[in-house]
């Protein structure tokens, strides 16, 4: 049976050999043979009891279990002022971010909607979960793992889940893992249907800002989502039995179907295109996201862009980074509008707030739009933790912690590498409860377990240096090596290749290699192109320098290796 850990502890190894070839920058081999032999660092348990129980001394928040509010928004990069991004107004997620621990170089495992989430929620990356596409479930398809919301609901609490937390249909049952994650079936706002109906050009649009009040219902589904969270917090105040409230924005996701007004944050002869809008000369064919949701647009369609290259008009670029970021700020509006409630009902001393997305988006960054890649803008996701009394001090009687932020009339950073799938063990930890247990190299049969890591450590932890071995992992398939039509988003009996990459401090490295559907087996010496990008003077992974290396060394090495399967 084929195991994720021994691909990625393989390309461990040979990550170092290219490291070695192109910069001269040798890691320790001790430790590069304790990381291949497990490539989860894990801190002792005596040491997180320890930094809680520091936590903890003289502060009554401590006595009782937290509330936990999970906040995720769809397609969201890290465009938000917080991250340091000048053009986003993002006041309300930066106010959390203000009172909160933020990792600043959090990546996704895989930068599409269900495999992403998938893998968040059970802690077990893509190649456990076995779902690379949107056609599985995987309790059926690869194991009955425990989710998230159900390990906290089997531990008392009661789990809510408003809007698109887990995808929707098929990777989630139908059902969004009710009655396994969920005390109550999950809501989904009612106005969603009319989100993609093709009822005239508007809504078959990419960029379609709307006066909300000639909407169905007078509403959009982020709104309603809202709506209904509030509800639900409301609801909770009046109990002992702590709550999980999931919250899950469709926005950013396309269409841009937002109120309008917020297009008047962003004006458009203040707008600019990416720092680097073309296709990178040396990126190999098989990486290359020729954006096909975009194409199907209505009005994209009109520009007659040649695939799988061709450059979407200037003018149409600005436009639609003016549309993103206006629709990161509605979203920003609606996590003030919980972050306000929580005050407004005393909950903001008791409650976690945990904020992120299910992967990043490319925004012209190497000629490419959507997410569907290995490079950082569709990987790099926000990652932040608000925790009462650990992340900032307890308020003083009758002062609010979140005072809602109107954007349109008006932190502890860790810059260390980490992963969706250590969301899972630290959310648990902070939460009162024992984080899962590290998962054993073949975990399939494992009901309970995390392929990620606590970061609990951290929210004490002063980052004096950057960590070398701190490495993130992310993949992404394809159906062939040169672009089609269905490059963005292949079914699993379609794949051929997989795009295995490692993220560092310091360093991009991606390897395409064969990949059998049918066993889901890893050809390693099946290498069909590279990735090397060395970001102290290539922020933007514009220059791969894999080709210019000499890998005839790597190639040796690969040649004696066992096989993955």
């Amino acid at each position: 049976m084929y195991t994720c850990v021994r691909i990625w502890s393989l390309l461990l190894v040979l990550h170092t050999l290219a490291i070695v070839v192109v910069a001269t920058r040798g890691r320790v081999w001790s430790t590069l043979k304790r990381d291949a032999a497990n490539f989860i660092p894990v801190k002792t348990s005596s040491h997180l009891k320890l930094i809680i129980w520091q936590f903890c001394v003289g502060r009554s928040v401590c006595l009782s279990r937290r509330n936990i509010l999970f906040i995720m928004a769809d397609d969201l990069r890290t465009s938000l002022g917080c991250y340091g991004d000048s053009v986003a107004k993002s006041p309300n997620i930066d106010q959390l971010a203000s009172q909160s621990q933020v990792f600043l170089n959090a990546y996704a495992q895989q930068a599409v909607c269900a495999p992403s989430r998938t893998s968040m929620l059970t802690s077990r990356r893509p190649d456990t979960t076995k779902l690379y596409d949107f056609g599985s479930y995987w309790r059926v398809h690869a194991g009955n793992y425990t989710t998230l919301p159900q390990y906290l609901k089997s531990q008392g609490y009661f789990s809510m889940s408003v809007g698109k937390i887990f995808h929707p249909g098929i990777p989630s049952n139908y059902t969004d893992d009710y009655p396994y994650s969920w005390s109550i079936p999950a809501y989904h706002p009612p106005s969603f249907k009319f989100e993609d109906a093709k009822d005239g050009e508007l809504h078959a649009n990419l960029l379609c800002a709307v006066n909300v009040t000639e909407q169905p219902g007078g509403t959009l589904p982020d709104l309603e989502s809202t709506d209904e969270a509030v509800r639900l917090l409301k609801s909770r105040v009046n109990t002992d039995v702590p709550f999980f409230l999931a919250v899950g924005f469709h926005k950013p996701h396309i269409p841009f179907r937002i109120p309008e007004e917020y297009l008047s944050l962003y004006p458009i002869e203040q707008m600019t295109l990416a720092p680097d809008p073309d296709v990178p000369k040396l990126l190999p064919a098989v990486a290359y996201n020729p954006w096909m949701d975009l194409r199907k647009r209505y009005d994209v369609q009109q520009l007659n862009i040649s695939f799988p290259y061709g450059p979407i008009p200037k003018d149409f670029q600005l436009r639609l980074r003016q549309h993103y970021y206006a629709t990161v700020s509605y979203v920003d509006s609606q996590v003030g509008r919980l972050l306000a409630a929580l005050d407004e009902l005393g909950l903001a001393e008791s409650t976690i707030v945990a904020f992120t997305s299910d992967h990043g988006w490319s925004l012209g960054e190497h000629g490419e739009w959507a997410k569907y890649s290995n490079f950082d803008v569709a990987t790099r996701v926000p990652l932040i933790f608000y925790v009462p009394g650990v992340t900032t001090l307890p308020q003083r009687m009758g002062k609010s912690t979140f005072p809602f932020i109107d954007a349109l009339s008006h932190q502890k950073e860790i810059r260390n590498v980490v992963e969706l799938v250590d969301v899972f063990p630290t959310v648990s930890y902070l939460a009162g409860l024992r984080a899962p247990e590290p998962c054993p190299d073949i975990s399939f049969q494992e009901l309970l377990c995390t392929e990620g890591d606590n970061l609990a450590y951290t929210f004490r932890h002063i980052e004096r240096k950057e960590d070398e071995e701190a490495i993130s992992f992310s993949q992404y398939p394809r159906p062939s090596d040169t672009p089609q039509e269905n490059s963005d988003r292949p079914n699993l009996e379609d794949i051929k290749v997989m795009g295995y990459s490692l993220r560092s401090w310091d360093y991009r490295y991606t390897l395409w290699l064969g990949f059998n559907p049918k066993t889901f087996e890893v050809n390693a010496s099946d290498v069909h192109a590279g990735e090397l990008y060395m970001l102290a003077d290539d922020p933007g992974q514009d220059q791969n320098v894999y080709s210019v290396s000499d890998h005839n060394v790597m190639m040796t090495k690969m040649a004696g290796l066992p096989d993955v399967s």
